[in-house]
């Protein structure tokens, strides 16, 4: 009976996922066994002045996310209050200035990131109102900062050498809730 309630199941999983392939869906968004995944990033370099520099490193993927939602990870939070560059710091499309601070949170299980906004509110709850998670777009360069670049960015604050944090990108598919 067992045997034949798991071909049955299996059965079903696959005749949805053809159903979902031909309404348009990839094959792995149809695969109901695919775990989505996030990007992270780490702390890349470390200031005299109480700056950092949080990005991507190798094992960052941007496009499709690199850590399986099923992780348990701090995210990294930001809170833009118009902070001047420092001295020593040059931004440019690879390296902005965040304009701000950065902290991470306890961790996280990945599967909880259900939308940018929920990601937000766990920054808001550890930090206060005026904190968010740290998008893949923050850093600022140019004359006024007014260009965004991406891949990393400095900011004042401590996050813990070592470790992935969950960071959101608004323009891939690369979040636990995409």
């Amino acid at each position: 009976m067992r045997k034949l309630l798991r071909r049955g199941a299996a059965a079903f999983a696959a005749a949805a996922s053809l159903v979902l392939i031909s309404l348009g869906a990839t094959p792995a968004q149809a695969d109901s066994s695919a775990i989505p995944s996030g990007m992270t990033w780490t702390v890349l370099a470390k200031g005299t002045d109480g700056t950092l520099r949080v990005g991507a490193d190798s094992a960052t993927d941007a496009y499709n996310g690199d850590t399986a939602a099923t992780a348990t990870l701090p995210m990294l939070c930001l809170r833009v209050n118009g902070s001047a560059v420092p001295s020593g710091i040059t931004p440019d499309f690879y390296a902005g200035w965040a304009r701000g601070t950065v902290a991470a949170t306890p961790p996280v299980l990945g599967k909880s990131l259900t939308s940018r906004a929920a990601a937000d509110a766990i920054c808001a709850r550890y930090y206060g109102a005026d904190w968010r998670e740290a998008e893949f777009h923050d850093g600022r360069y140019g004359a006024n900062l007014e260009a965004s670049g991406g891949w990393s960015f400095w900011a004042y604050g401590y996050v813990p050498d070592g470790t992935r944090f969950w960071t959101a990108i608004d323009d891939q598919p690369a979040n636990p809730w995409n």
